[in-house]
């Protein structure tokens, strides 16, 4: 019983850390927060501050304010720094992807020109 107590208590932390880490991240103060997710200040500030459980209605709201998986919420410390880095990854490869159509874009604006130019002559 005690260790399932202490699992709970560290999923709360999780919760607590992730919230206030991803509203952080996002500029947005308790009130702010709780407006978004059509919550009140005080649920937002007892949740950050691990005097409360939520509902899964809640932590959906609170995800899509955050625009990430409601899992992701969830997920200890550890294990968020990984999901962030496989992010981080996607990311910079959706980049790296736009830069290439954009390249492949510019070259093909650059090729009609120069047949139009050509073509005028």
């Amino acid at each position: 019983m005690g260790n399932k107590l202490a699992e709970a208590n560290e999923l709360r932390k999780a919760l607590s850390l992730n919230i206030k880490k991803q509203r952080k991240m996002l500029g947005l103060t308790q009130e702010k927060l709780a407006e978004a997710a059509n919550l009140s200040h005080q649920t937002i500030n007892d949740i950050e501050g691990c005097r409360m459980w939520v509902s899964d209605k809640t932590i959906i709201k609170l995800a899509d304010v955050f625009q990430i998986e409601t899992y992701q919420l969830l997920l200890p410390n550890t294990l968020q720094k990984s999901v962030s880095s496989e992010q981080k990854e996607h990311n910079e490869t959706l980049d790296q992807l736009e830069c290439n159509i954009i390249r492949m874009i510019k070259k093909q604006f650059e090729e009609a020109a120069m047949k139009g130019k050509l073509g005028k002559r």
